[in-house]
């Protein structure tokens, strides 16, 4: 390709709207073009690099045994009612209706569709196991769409599902697909974590996500270095912290605290920790309300919450004046003593003692609070967030925190949708069993943006070979010189003939913009043919160097075929 007939309109300056580094640089380098909140076109490049992960998914899916297949987009709304989770994804999902008034969506996911298929198409258990997988577009119409591609409306993604006839199959199954996911992020070049997850809407037994470490990712992780644990918070299992409270069973005292509303005035104002308060927050569960209680010092969990409680919907917090309803009193002195809605208290509030809570009176507090005497929660559960310190569930040892972009997520669905839908076996003795499935996910538009996070300096973004948009990037310094231009023309043919992805920056701009545009786009290799052309001496540099090494032609071409096909 030559670089004057290639759509690659690359940018100075960085888009006010693009937020975190892969937005910016898929912008600037021409990757992407924003058509909508959440939605994109993908220009030559990015396009390029998308199918470049689109093919290495492929490749190891198919290694793994599993076979291709596409679905439509465009789906029927019978096989998410009969499932339940038309409902489940709530707005989320793309509704519409066809001219006879029919319900469609546009799939989210398709774990139904996949079920009704073999359920139309295996005539025998002799079939199974089978796993079945796509990489296709979804559609989810997120609340806050952000971060360029990372979290859009619109988004490229492989999921594969697995029919098996035991437990103990669905377990090996699962096991090729997570063997397959490894291989696959680590020729994407990723460095990531394989954590325990929560299986969200998906449902099912067990999930694992794999996340890549980032600042800018949603997902927070804890782990520990001393015996390998590790799961996102929504998963996170949190072991109480043990702390000292004030002995004995002191009265109850209702004590005035006016305009004192937030855990940092209440600390000033009663002059002790953040832990000897416990913090109530209302919520709105589906059509019910409910109070969850936290330590002062932690948050609550709003996804344990939500599974706890079996919210269809969103958990969402009380509007201000259902607050102010059920407690009677203004958001920030809500309390448990009195309340008609479920109480529902975190493992570490049932072992506080002499605590303070909201007085559900504006203006006031209670101090001194026992459970039992004062309030019985309805439930104690683990409903709060793991922090920094904590300790590590499996071993004891300190946990450690970061944030990750999940890139992938395996779960073992067993009998959910083969249950809501019927899809079952016949086995060699005549007994009719349930087909037990898995489902395994790759979002391929993210696994871009992941890598350039990852991947990326001051000068634009780095990827390795397998991905990279195009190979080697041969730049002539002067077009005008007629020398360096046939010099950079054999080249460039020689390389294309030996089977590497080469562009030719023919452009008549000056040197300094080709190398920055080379370099903005991600090219792993570039080669200069410059003024010691005549000598038969280019410069040959890989992306991830500091300077240029020079080389004759021929060492420069052998290194270029070397380099491309050792790192593919």
């Amino acid at each position: 390709m030559r670089m004057s007939r290639l759509l690659a309109p690359t940018l100075r300056e960085v888009p006010s709207d693009a937020e975190i580094k892969s937005h910016q640089l898929m912008m600037r380098a021409g990757y992407i073009r924003k058509l909508a909140a959440g939605i994109y076109s993908y220009l030559p490049l990015g396009l390029r690099c998308e199918r470049k992960v689109e093919q290495i998914v492929r490749e190891e899916m198919d290694n793994a045994g599993a076979q291709e297949l596409l679905m439509s987009a465009l789906l029927p709304a019978e096989a998410y009612q009969a499932s339940g989770r038309w409902d489940v994804f709530g707005q989320s999902m793309f509704k519409l209706k066809d001219r006879y008034d029919r319900d469609f969506c546009l799939g989210p996911t398709h774990e139904e569709l996949f079920t009704q298929t073999v359920i139309n198409e295996v005539r025998s258990y002799k079939e199974y196991p089978m796993t079945l997988y796509q990489i296709q577009t979804k559609y989810r119409d997120e609340g806050r769409p952000r971060f360029g591609v990372m979290r859009s409306r619109e988004f490229v993604m492989k999921d594969a599902y697995s029919f098996d006839m035991t437990q103990e199959g669905l377990d090996e199954s699962y096991k090729k697909m997570y063997d397959a996911y490894c291989r696959i992020f680590k020729r994407l070049g990723l460095d990531f974590t394989i954590v325990d997850a929560d299986s969200g809407a998906m449902g099912g037994s067990g999930s694992q996500e794999f996340m890549v470490k980032s600042p800018v990712g949603e997902d927070g992780i804890a782990y520990c270095d001393a015996c390998g644990y590790a799961a996102n918070y929504e998963k996170a299992q949190c072991i109480p912290e043990e702390k000292e409270f004030a002995d004995g069973d002191l009265p109850l005292e209702k004590i005035e605290t006016p305009n004192v509303h937030t855990i940092d005035e209440l600390v000033g104002f009663f002059g002790t920790e953040p832990y000897v308060f416990a913090k109530t927050i209302i919520y709105k569960a589906d059509d019910k309300y409910i109070a969850a209680m936290v330590r002062g010092d932690r948050e609550i969990n709003e996804v344990k919450l939500k599974n706890l409680v079996g919210c269809v919907d969103d958990l969402e917090l009380a509007e201000p004046f259902m607050v102010r309803e059920i407690t009677k009193a203004d958001v920030g002195f809500a309390g448990p003593i009195g309340l008609e809605i479920e109480v529902i208290a975190d493992l570490e509030v049932a072992n506080m003692k002499n605590f303070i809570i909201g007085a559900n009176d504006t203006g006031y507090h209670y101090k001194n609070v026992n459970i039992n005497r004062d309030f019985t929660p309805d439930r104690i559960a683990d409903i709060r967030v793991i922090t920094d310190g904590d300790k590590c569930p499996k071993c004891g040892q300190p946990i450690k925190t970061a944030q990750g972009i999940e890139v992938g997520h395996i779960f073992k669905l067993g009998t959910k949708y083969s249950d809501a839908l019927g899809l079952k076996f016949t086995d060699e003795s005549g007994e009719q069993k349930t087909v037990i499935m898995g489902c395994y996910g790759i979002g391929v538009t993210r696994c871009v943006a992941a890598a350039i996070e990852q991947m990326s300096d001051d000068n634009g973004i780095v990827l390795p070979v397998a991905i990279a948009p195009y190979e080697v990037m041969v730049v002539p310094v002067n077009n005008k010189e007629e020398e360096q231009m046939r010099l950079a023309e054999e080249i460039y043919e020689d390389l294309k003939k030996q089977g590497i992805e080469a562009v030719l920056d023919d452009r008549a701009e000056r040197a300094g913009v080709k190398f920055k545009d080379s370099d903005l786009i991600g090219i792993p290799l570039r080669i200069v043919v410059g003024k010691k052309c005549g000598e038969g001496i280019v410069e040959y540099k890989l992306r991830t160097a500091e300077v240029p090494v020079e080389m004759t032609v021929e060492d420069a071409k052998f290194e270029a075929v070397k380099y491309i096909k050792e790192n593919k």
